[in-house]
C-alpha cells in the first residue's frame, strides 16, 4: 500500500458543531485496551475509537489504514516496542498525536518519546481524569492546527482567486480596450504572468447552438419564423467549462502562461510560449477543437469554432492579435465551423452602399404599407447576393446584416432604437452560417412591423394606412381624393381632415410625392423615355408632369437623369 499523509479532511460534524477525531489504542494486555476505551466518553469528546491493536506491527498498520488523529500507545510491546512504532508513524505523518502509557517511569524513555515528537507520557495505572484532561488538550490543540491549516489554504486559495480575477481583467480590457498599452513590465508586474522572451498569441473559441428555420411563405403572406435553439443555462454552463478544460488539458504543456475568459459563448484565451513550440501549439489547438466536437454526442445542434490572431514577439501587439482572433471568428460564416480559423479571406467586391440603398428602397416601402412579405423579400434579395458572391468575408457579412437591422428599425421608428439594435447584434452573434444570420435579421423585422400593423388595426389611422397601401399600388392611376376615400368608407371631408392629421401633409401632396420618388427610380434605374416615365406615374400632360417633377426635384427629368443614372 502507497503510504501518504495521514492528514485528511474527515469532517463529520456533531450536535456541538465538532470533527470527530479518530483514535488508535495499541497495548498488548488486552485488559488495559479495554480499560482506555471504557474509561473514556468518547462521544462528548468528539472521538471516536477506530481501532485496537495488541502489537506494534498491527498498530503500524493500522494507523496507516485509518489514518488517526490521535495513537495511544503502550510503551513496551513485543516484536515492535511503543517507542519504535512512534518513531515510524511520526515519520510518516508529523501532525500525528500521540500519548505514551508505561508502567516504566524512567528518564531515558520519556526522553526519547519527546524526542520523537510525543508531548504527552502517562503511567499506569492509567488515571481517568488524567487521560481525559490529556485528551481534551490534544482536541483543543488538532482544532487550532487544522483552523489555521484551513486559514492559511484559504489565504493561498484567495491569492490564487485574485491572480485569476487579474488575469481575467487582462482580457476583459484587451476585448473592450484595444488602444490599451500592455508591455512585458506591465504583464509580470500588474497582471502576475510569468511572461518570458517568445511570441505572444491571443485565441478564441466560439460556440454555435444554431437556429431553427421553417423556410416558405404562408398563406396569410406572412414568412416562416426562426428562432434560437433553446438550451438551459445550466448546460450552457457544462458546455463552457469542457471547452476550457479540453484547452487547458491541450495547451498549458507547451505554453509558459495560459489565461482563459469565458464570456458568454466564447472562450478567450492568451498565450506566452517560445517561438520554437508554434507548430506543437497549432496541433494541441486542433486536437483541443477535436476534443470539443465530442460533445455534440449530448448537445444536439452545437458547433465549434476556433480563430487564432497572430503570433508576435512583442507584449505591445497582444491586443493586436487579440483584435484579429475577435474578427478571424466571423470568417466562420464563409469557412464553416470545426477549424482552426487563422487566415481572413478576400475582401468581397458587393457594393455594400448600393446593396443598402435598394434594401432602404425596400424596406421603406414594406414598412408604409406593414407587409411583412415584401420585408422578407427585401432579406431574400440582401442574402442572394451574399450567397452568389464569389469571395466574401464573414464579418462584412456581420456588418451588412447589422447596417440593415439599423436602416430597418429607422424606418419603422423603433423606441429606443440603439439598445434594440445592440440586443439585435448579440442574437446574430450567435448564429455561426449565413442562412442563420439573415433568417435572424427576417425574424426582426416580422416582430416590428407585425406590431406596427396590429397598432394600425386597433387605431383611428387604420383608414390612411388601408390609403397609402392603395395609392402605393395604383399611383399610376388617375386617382381622386373621393376615389380614395370611398374605398376606405369614410366621407371625403373627414378622410381629407384625418389624412392631413395623420401624415402631415395633404391627400394631393402625398400622391405627388410617391409619384415623384416612382419618377426618380425610373430616371436612375431604367432607360425608359421621359415621355413614358410620366404615364407609368400617373400623369398624361408631359409639361405638367416635367413642371411638377422639377418642382419637385430642382431640376427637370433629363437632368436628373444625367445626374443621377
Amino acid at each position: 500500500m502507497e503510504i501518504g499523509k495521514f492528514f485528511h479532511s474527515n469532517y463529520v460534524m456533531g450536535t456541538e458543531n465538532m470533527e470527530i477525531l479518530k483514535v488508535v489504542i495499541a497495548d498488548d494486555e488486552v485488559r488495559i485496551c479495554q480499560l482506555i476505551q471504557a474509561l473514556i466518553d468518547w462521544d462528548s469528546l468528539g472521538m471516536k475509537v477506530v481501532g485496537i491493536a495488541h502489537n506494534g506491527e498491527d498498530a503500524c498498520e493500522m494507523v496507516q489504514q485509518t489514518q488517526p488523529d490521535i495513537l495511544i500507545t503502550d510503551i513496551r510491546m513485543p516484536g515492535c516496542s511503543g517507542l519504535e512504532l512512534v518513531k515510524r508513524v511520526k515519520e510518516l505523518d508529523s501532525a500525528l498525536e500521540v500519548i505514551i502509557i508505561s508502567g516504566y517511569a524512567h528518564f531515558e524513555y520519556a526522553q526519547q518519546a519527546i524526542s520523537y515528537g510525543v508531548g504527552h507520557y502517562l503511567l499506569k495505572p492509567v488515571n481517568k481524569g488524567e487521560l481525559t484532561a490529556t485528551l481534551q488538550k490534544l482536541q483543543k490543540k488538532i482544532g487550532e492546527r487544522k483552523e489555521s491549516e484551513l486559514n492559511h489554504q484559504e489565504l493561498v486559495n484567495k491569492a490564487k482567486r485574485d491572480d485569476d480575477h487579474l488575469r481575467a481583467n487582462l482580457i476583459d480590457r484587451l476585448l473592450d480596450q484595444p488602444d490599451m498599452p500592455v508591455s512585458q513590465d506591465t504583464l509580470t508586474s500588474i497582471y502576475h504572468l510569468k511572461a518570458r522572451q517568445g511570441v505572444y498569441q491571443a485565441f478564441c473559441v466560439k460556440v454555435d447552438y444554431g437556429r431553427k428555420i421553417i423556410s416558405g411563405g404562408r398563406m396569410d403572406g406572412t414568412t416562416g419564423m426562426a428562432g434560437e435553439r433553446e438550451i438551459s443555462s445550466t448546460s450552457s454552463e457544462v458546455l463552457m467549462e469542457k471547452v476550457r478544460e479540453a484547452l487547458e488539458r491541450n495547451l498549458k504543456n507547451d505554453s509558459r502562461e495560459l489565461i482563459l475568459l469565458i464570456r458568454d459563448d466564447y472562450c478567450y484565451g492568451i498565450l506566452n510560449y517560445p517561438e520554437s513550440e508554434k507548430e506543437s501549439i497549432r496541433r494541441s489547438m486542433k486536437s483541443s477543437l477535436t476534443q470539443m466536437e465530442i460533445q455534440k454526442n449530448m448537445f444536439q445542434h452545437v458547433s465549434f469554432s476556433m480563430a487564432v490572431g497572430a503570433a508576435y514577439k512583442e507584449a505591445e501587439r497582444l491586443a493586436d492579435s487579440m483584435q484579429e482572433a475577435r474578427k478571424l471568428i466571423q470568417e466562420r460564416l464563409v469557412k464553416g465551423d470545426g477549424r482552426v480559423l487563422d487566415c481572413m479571406g478576400k475582401a468581397s467586391e458587393i457594393q455594400e452602399s448600393e446593396l443598402l440603398k435598394k434594401y432602404l428602397r425596400e424596406i421603406t416601402h414594406a414598412v408604409e404599407i406593414s407587409s411583412i412579405q415584401n420585408a422578407a423579400e427585401a432579406v431574400e434579395d440582401l442574402q442572394d447576393t451574399v450567397n452568389k458572391a464569389k469571395e466574401i468575408r464573414g464579418s462584412e457579412i456581420f456588418e451588412l446584416v447589422y447596417a440593415a437591422a439599423d436602416i430597418f428599425a429607422a424606418s419603422i421608428r423603433i423606441p429606443e432604437r440603439t439598445a434594440t439594435v445592440e440586443e439585435f447584434r448579440k442574437q446574430c452573434d450567435k448564429c455561426g452560417k449565413i442562412e442563420e444570420i439573415f433568417s435572424c435579421l427576417g425574424d426582426f423585422q416580422q416582430k416590428y412591423i407585425q406590431e406596427q400593423a396590429e397598432r394600425y388595426e386597433n387605431d383611428t389611422i387604420r383608414p390612411v394606412r388601408k390609403a397609402k397601401e392603395y395609392i402605393q399600388n395604383h399611383f399610376s392611376d388617375p386617382l381622386t381624393l373621393e376615389e380614395v376615400s370611398e374605398m376606405v368608407g369614410l366621407s371625403t371631408a373627414y378622410f381629407s381632415a384625418l389624412f392631413k392629421k395623420t401624415e402631415g401633409e395633404g391627400f394631393a401632396k402625398y400622391l405627388i410625392n410617391v409619384r415623384m420618388e416612382q419618377a426618380k427610380l425610373l430616371l436612375r434605374e431604367s432607360n425608359l423615355p421621359v415621355t413614358e416615365i410620366c404615364r407609368k406615374v400617373g400623369y398624361n400632360d408631359p409639361k405638367h408632369f416635367t413642371h411638377t417633377f422639377e418642382k419637385a426635384a430642382g431640376v427637370k427629368p433629363s437632368t436628373y437623369r444625367k445626374l443621377y443614372g
